[in-house]
């Protein structure tokens, strides 16, 4: 094999690496997008049955997820741009409000935050209980309702 032929292989292999791992990238996003989806519609289901006009706790929680206003500014001041012609009440459409909640998770649901990898148990745990509803006992019964609509 002369030189321009070592170098046109060499080309070769490393372009398929690449792609290979574009690739395997792209099914690590995707598997983890499912998880979250499978997560998200057991959590909707267990706060409101996915019902849009819900409202609980006293008036406080709005939506199909059941949302805290508090918690809405949190998932916003992380990621402003799901303020932009949005308002808390928006949290009663169940496509907006699962962008906040995984702006949410996005803020503390981390495995910088935690210390270790993150589980679905985590997440439902920390929508319910709040940052640190993780570590909370009192989210413990809320996370067995979730895992039984997983």
């Amino acid at each position: 094999m002369n030189n321009k032929e070592n170098n046109n292989f060499t080309f070769d292999i490393l372009t398929m690496v690449v792609i290979l791992l574009v690739i395997l990238s792209l099914s690590m996003v995707t598997m983890a997008n499912t998880v979250s989806s499978n997560l998200l519609s057991a959590i909707c289901k267990v706060e409101s049955n996915c019902e849009e006009d819900a409202v609980g706790d006293n008036g406080n929680a709005i939506g199909p997820y059941q949302i805290w206003e508090i918690y809405w500014k949190d998932a916003v001041e992380f990621n402003p741009s799901l303020r932009k012609n949005h308002t808390y009440e928006d949290c009663t459409n169940k496509e907006y409000a699962e962008k906040i909640v995984l702006a949410y998770w996005q803020r503390y649901a981390t495995e910088k935050r935690i210390g270790r990898p993150v589980t679905d148990e985590d997440r439902a745990r920390i929508h319910n209980g709040g940052p640190n509803g993780y570590k909370k006992k009192a989210t413990l019964k809320y996370w067995k309702k979730v895992q039984k609509e997983l």
